[in-house]
């Protein structure tokens, strides 16, 4: 059945239990003192009076009852809309995301907010654009992209009592900018410092350094006697030294760089990044994904069904280097990359299971997606034969199914990922054709939990927990979509991408307008043919990029149909 959610204006109006309580009795006894006898009147007005104070305590609750379901977000890394089987791939198999699909509320039209990993995550943590604060891809020693003032998703849930973790890939930075990273000690700040109880990371992601599981605010497994530094290493200090991979290619074992990842060697895979020490720390490419699901299980199994919880599981897999344990080798018909996906799924089967076993299934919302389009060739000799996701096919297969481009790309390949959420006995299975996006789980949990987001607080993020919900058929009535500095808004069927400023030619490049009901990949720029849309859809593109407080703060921003702003 459809959720039904109390109205606000019931709180704003209510008056305590007890002040009502006597206002009835009061009321009783005027009444019965002018029909019934004097010797059935105490016992009338107590009964009565037992009465309504019951009727109103349980209509009370009923309004009063927040649900605190627990939540777990599974965030996939690099997997496009056509790389699970629910929406299509024929070539990998994911029989525990086609069952979820199955069991949940599948969106054909679910979007991460930009084409690249950092600021998707960082929006999807904090219900803020990435370009409002110049988010980009991060280096390995990058401080954090979320600042201290920023309202985060687990502080939300945190408000609202809740204990919260994150494990798996983290690449939003560590550290405040100011003062180095001090590795051997207490790494910080980072998710800790962000409203998470429990970290267990890949600090940044795992194609570069440092090459280490970081617990809380310490390396897992460093030896003191063999210090780590990223970037460079103070004079006089001895550590081990890696393979350079520009100097020493043959170093490269497990696979060769295609392009890029070729500075320091560490398992036989050059990263990007230079590290030095932490021998004994250094994680196991192949056995990543078995270390990130132990941690989550074992995070499942520590909660109480007291206490709600929210993880936030994000996956390595299937970003490069794609070294899925041997034991999923050969499942899928695409080498690295696609017996990747089928570890992924994996992992992601037996988080759901872990759920069940310990008695969480009922009362969690489970959301699987991923934080941009598909890639194919990003750096290693794995298999793939395109380079990044320049052509729509790898081998006979499509990342991201009908839609152009991918990974890195303005175009629909770039944004719209698998996204799937589950709530047994809430969410009615089934699929969605409403346009949703991950930067709007914020404004959405917080309707759940009844917490009023400040203004200054998630200022991108729209209340579409209806839509989440399966309650409501409508979805935004537009979204952003960003890949590196280029910004586009999707309205319905039209989609309008900005045009940028050319600084070598100093000229400002002209827009481009599409309409994905004829043209659903992106083919035909009819600009041209649509002037006066265009122009409405770059008035409402530059609105929202002019509006310092965010897209909630404009009107005719939510799910309501559009109007021109």
């Amino acid at each position: 059945m459809p959720l039904r959610w109390k109205s606000s204006s019931w709180k704003t109006r209510k008056t305590p239990a007890n002040k009502i309580n006597d206002q009835i009795t009061v009321a009783l006894r005027l009444l019965i003192a002018e029909t019934f006898s004097p010797m059935n009147k105490s016992a009338i007005i107590t009964s009565a009076s037992l009465a309504f104070s019951s009727i109103l305590c349980s209509g009370q609750d009923k309004f009063d009852k927040i649900e605190k379901p627990n939540v777990v977000i599974i965030y996939a890394d690099d997997v496009g809309y056509g790389d699970v089987g629910a929406y299509g791939a024929k070539l990998i198999p994911t029989p525990n995301l086609d069952q979820m699909a199955k069991e949940g509320l599948m969106f054909t039209d679910g979007h991460c907010s930009a084409a690249t990993c950092t600021p998707s995550r960082f929006s999807m943590l904090t219900g803020i654009h990435g370009f409002r604060h110049g988010v980009r891809v991060l280096a390995p020693n990058a401080a954090m992209a979320i600042k201290p003032n920023m309202f985060t998703l687990p502080q939300l849930f945190k408000k609202a009592g809740y204990q919260t973790a994150v494990v798996g890939k983290w690449h939003l930075g560590i550290g405040d900018g100011k003062t180095p990273v001090d590795w051997n000690g207490d790494v910080k700040p980072g998710p800790l410092e962000l409203g998470f109880d429990y970290s267990f990371l890949l600090p940044s992601t795992n194609d570069r350094v440092p090459c280490v599981y970081l617990e809380n605010h310490r390396v897992v497994g460093l030896d003191p006697n063999d210090p780590l530094f990223v970037g460079k290493k103070p004079d006089g200090v001895t550590c081990t030294e890696y393979p350079d991979g520009k100097k020493n290619p043959e170093s490269m074992t497990y696979y060769k760089s295609s392009h890029g990842h070729n500075v320091s060697v560490i398992n036989g895979i050059g990263r990007i990044g230079r590290q030095f020490g932490g021998k004994a720390a250094l994680w196991n490419d192949e056995t990543m994904a078995d270390e990130f699901v132990k941690q989550a299980k074992k995070y499942i199994a520590s909660r109480t069904k007291d206490q709600p919880f929210f993880l936030y599981f994000a996956s390595q897999d299937i970003h490069v280097p794609r070294a899925p344990h041997p034991r999923f080798k050969g499942k899928s018909k695409l080498s690295y990359r696609g017996d990747a996906m089928v570890q992924f799924d994996w992992a992601a089967g037996e988080i759901i299971k872990s759920l069940d076993d310990n008695g969480f299934t009922d009362n969690t919302i489970v959301i699987f997606s991923s934080d941009n389009g598909p890639v194919y060739d990003d750096g290693y000799e794995d298999g793939t034969t395109v380079h990044t996701s320049t052509k729509e096919s790898d081998r006979g297969h499509d990342g991201s199914g009908p839609y152009r481009g991918g990974k890195y790309q303005i175009y629909e390949g770039g944004t719209r990922v698998p996204f799937i959420i589950k709530w047994p006995g809430k969410i009615k299975p089934g699929k969605s054709t409403a346009l949703v996006n991950q930067i709007d789980l914020m404004a959405s949990f917080a309707k759940m939990l009844n917490i009023k987001l400040k203004p200054n607080q998630g200022i991108d993020s729209r209340d579409i927990f209806s839509t989440l919900t399966g309650s409501n058929k409508k979805g935004l009535n537009y979204t952003i979509e960003e890949a590196g500095r280029t910004l586009a808004i999707r309205q319905g069927d039209w989609k309008y991408i900005r045009g940028n400023f050319n600084k070598k030619k100093k000229k400002q490049q002209a827009g481009r307008l599409y309409n994905l009901s004829t043209d659903i990949g992106e083919q035909k720029n009819i600009i041209k043919d649509h002037p006066e849309k265009a122009a409405e859809l770059k008035k409402m593109l530059d609105t929202v990029i002019k509006t310092k407080t965010g897209i909630r703060s404009i009107p005719q921003a939510g799910i309501e149909p559009a109007s021109k702003l």
